[in-house]
């Protein structure tokens, strides 16, 4: 195969940046139930079984959402993907913002995952459009930087909302950023201009689903990706609350307390 040469279109960067913030909003409202789950539990008397559900159910509809969209994508623009999927997020924060019940919480989290699944894919099948192959290390691994960042930034200021105000508002707020993206992208999201890939994989043989899924690569990566959400859920659920009733620290401190894995995790990578 010939390697490509060619510099990345112009704008490419500006695409990357954005869907890292794309990113960066995805991990901020996966954690926001985490960070307020003593306040949750406290306000709508649950027990811990039923703020286990609710973490859950986040996942309920994430790996099929990802299959369906993921078909979806190949004959649709990523660009109004993406756009749909982060509208879908800022949607899904703002019943939180009144008086909910916790099955409304828990339809919320559904939908929010839902539209989540796909973010990940989404985003590098989209930023791929816009590098060649052998320059695509370094946007990817920015678009996964936006997983850390995500919480790193947005507990401190999320849990400074639920300390000085409400869980409520720090959902709202989520909606009020995800709607912000959406407009950006919008204005500023452009569809990538390379068309090998495409013709690339036109070219190649057509490899049957059942070989594809049934190879030891795709079942060893499902076994990994199954160890690492399982404690991936875990650590968003119930991290937080832990170190507020298990070992006693202020809801305040422990919002600080909680980014300090993801800070390491981000050097680390």
């Amino acid at each position: 195969m010939i390697m490509s040469t060619q510099p990345a279109p112009k704008g490419a960067w500006r695409i990357t940046f954005l869907l890292f913030l794309f990113m960066l909003v995805n991990f901020a409202d996966k954690i926001v139930v985490g960070l307020a789950g003593v306040p949750i539990m406290t306000e709508l008397k649950l027990e811990p079984e039923q703020f286990g559900l609710l973490g859950s159910s986040f996942f309920f509809l994430f790996s099929i959402s990802a299959i369906v969209v993921g078909f979806i994508v190949n004959r649709i623009d990523t660009r109004w993907v993406l756009l749909a999927l982060a509208a879908v997020w800022a949607l899904a924060q703002f019943p939180m913002v009144g008086t909910v019940s916790f099955t409304t919480l828990l339809i919320c989290r559904i939908i929010l995952g839902a539209g989540e699944g796909p973010a990940f894919s989404v985003a590098v099948h989209a930023v791929y459009k816009w590098f060649p192959d052998e320059k695509r290390t370094l946007p990817t691994a920015i678009l996964s930087q936006g997983s850390a960042f995500g919480v790193i930034f947005a507990v401190p200021a999320l849990n400074w909302v639920i300390v000085n105000h409400s869980w409520h508002y720090a959902f709202g707020a989520l909606g009020v950023v995800g709607l912000m993206w959406v407009v950006a992208w919008l204005i500023l999201g452009r569809e990538g201009p390379l068309v090998q890939t495409v013709a690339m994989a036109k070219a190649e043989p057509r490899i049957p689903y059942f070989q594809l899924l049934t190879s030891r690569t795709f079942v060893g990566c499902c076994a990994a990706t199954f160890g690492a959400y399982w404690a991936l859920s875990l650590g968003l659920t119930w991290f937080t609350p832990f170190i507020v009733k298990g070992l006693g620290f202020s809801q305040q401190d422990a919002g600080w307390i909680s980014i300090l894995p993801w800070v390491f995790g981000a050097v680390t990578v």
